[in-house]
């Protein structure tokens, strides 16, 4: 049986990169997870929750710009932990808030993803201001973390009476 060779390999590696970073396979993605979230909803937590919709859409943002932050800019400066990467209230300060907050969530990700196909992008290298991670690595951790959350918002929905 041919093997495929190296050229191959990485052309389908990035696109199993970007299925896993764009695609709704095993479970429901963040465009389903925020389509018609009811506004009046969009700040409440429910009983023995953490976060509310807003908080997780918010650190989505957030998390998902740093690692692209760090991934592609040699002057990345750390933020403080966790402080940071939380928005600083249950409910969004304005009514323009959420859908800034998930139209930057959707063209960071998407510009993450144009960094993945560009068959200049080693992969494999080490990024020179970090400390071993490689872009594989933090494409690996965007998809991870946002899959994570994208699980709690589904379930503050559900916890809301708003999914399904």
């Amino acid at each position: 049986m041919p093997t495929m060779n190296q050229a191959a390999r990485d052309r389908s590696l990035r696109e199993h990169l970007l299925k896993l970073l764009t695609a709704e396979q095993a479970h429901a993605g963040f465009e389903a997870a925020v389509k018609n979230f009811p506004v009046e909803l969009r700040g409440r937590r429910p009983a023995a929750a953490e976060h509310s919709a807003w908080e997780l859409v918010e650190h989505l943002r957030i998390a998902q710009w740093d690692i692209l932050d760090f991934s592609r800019n040699p002057d990345y400066k750390q933020q403080p932990w966790p402080g940071s990467y939380w928005p600083a209230t249950a409910e969004p300060p304005d009514d323009k808030a959420w859908d800034r907050s998930v139209r930057a969530f959707r063209k960071d990700l998407k510009t993450f993803c144009a960094l993945i196909a560009d068959p200049g992008t080693d992969l494999y290298a080490k990024i020179p201001h970090g400390d071993g991670q490689t872009i594989l690595r933090e494409a690996l951790l965007i998809a991870d973390h946002n899959a994570y959350h994208v699980g709690q918002l589904i379930l503050v929905r559900k916890q809301l009476g708003a999914w399904g």
